[in-house]
């Protein structure tokens, strides 16, 4: 039976949480019932910030929030080291739960993770927010009508350098552990690249280049990635480089190749050059700009319809995986690492 009201909160009262509980008031079946911060006050200016009523209570102990008999589910917006255990302690309680990228900083947290999401049976959304970005919708419609024959080759690339950014306060971003560029923000390469080819990765063999020799957090790293389907791609990220962002698509097929919103395909035989199509891309860095809205909604149908989301924890795993071996690959001259690790 569905559910008719779902009483959600955040954990982390951050920039991107705000995009979160947005889109929560904004869905008709779910009530923002508590907010967790590091410090309440922290809770409460973002309960102010987003126009909430004195109902919604405020939390600095995750345990506490997840003890409230009203909160049925909660997005986990904390820095990143926090996300795997947080994630465990709402699993073990009975919330469903949508969850920051990356879900992980450390490749050995996955396998715990992957158990107690699995054992406690509930409904998880890790946000890979850019699957419900128009242009991206627009590449799945295409695949499905065969525009490109047998997708065999993709390329997806995560460029961010955060103070070129092409938006206002790009200069204030910051992290709490080092991570490499490519688990930071090119886990959404990776996704990306996993979703349109419709396969895991089961082998990865990357090279990284950084000023800063030794560096465990390297910022620029290049991966070439084999697809259990035995198809192939690149996946790039990069922070160092001086550009505005950008998040490059292409694929290629037999019958037809897309690259970004240009399309060439078979199906329109008349065509002389790429077709440029009318859509919104992922050319945006700022975090108002991705389609969280649409992700939000996503996860409530799940719980709705007690269905499982396709990026759920366990698909996201092997995107995760993808990026701990392009570390480890790139740390040892480019050795190729099979997947899965464990």
């Amino acid at each position: 039976m569905a559910v008719e009201r779902i009483g959600v909160a955040i954990q982390g009262a951050g920039n991107v949480s705000t995009e979160h509980l947005r889109a929560y008031i904004n869905n008709p079946h779910t009530e923002v019932v508590a907010i967790g911060s590091r410090t309440l006050e922290g809770a409460g200016r973002k309960r102010d910030q987003m126009g909430l009523s004195a109902d919604c209570a405020l939390y600095d102990s995750l345990a506490d929030l997840l003890a409230n008999p009203r909160v049925d589910a909660l997005s986990i917006c904390t820095p990143s080291e926090l996300h795997a255990a947080e994630t465990i302690q709402a699993a073990e309680a009975g919330k469903h739960v949508v969850i920051e990228k990356p879900i992980s900083v450390d490749a050995a947290d996955l396998p715990g993770l992957r158990d107690a999401v699995e054992a406690a049976g509930v409904r998880t959304v890790v946000s890979f927010v850019l699957r419900w970005n128009p242009l991206v919708e627009t590449i799945k419609a295409l695949l499905a009508d065969g525009a490109f024959g047998e997708p065999f080759f993709v390329q997806t690339d995560y460029w961010h350098n955060v103070v070129q950014s092409r938006y206002p306060g790009g200069g204030g971003y910051r992290r709490h552990h080092p991570m490499s560029s490519f688990l930071a923000g090119g886990c959404h390469a990776v996704d990306m690249a996993r979703f349109l080819m419709g396969s895991d990765v089961v082998e990865v063999s990357a090279f990284s280049y950084d000023d800063e020799p030794d560096t465990p957090a390297p910022k620029t790293t290049v991966a070439i990635v084999k697809f259990a389907n035995g198809k192939i791609g690149k996946v790039s990220a990069g922070t160092a480089q001086w550009m505005p962002y950008v998040f490059n698509i292409d694929l290629f097929g037999p019958d037809g190749s897309i690259r970004g919103n240009k399309l060439y395909t078979r199906k329109l035989p008349g065509q002389t050059d790429f077709a440029t199509i009318p859509t919104i891309p992922p050319d945006s860095g700022a975090v108002a700009h991705h389609p969280f809205q649409e992700e939000i909604d996503h996860f409530v149908d799940c719980i709705r319809g007690g269905v499982e989301s396709h990026v759920n924890l366990a698909d996201a795993i092997n995107t995760h995986e993808v990026c701990f071996a392009a570390e480890q690959s790139s740390a040892a001259a480019g050795r190729t690492i099979h997947l899965p690790m464990q």
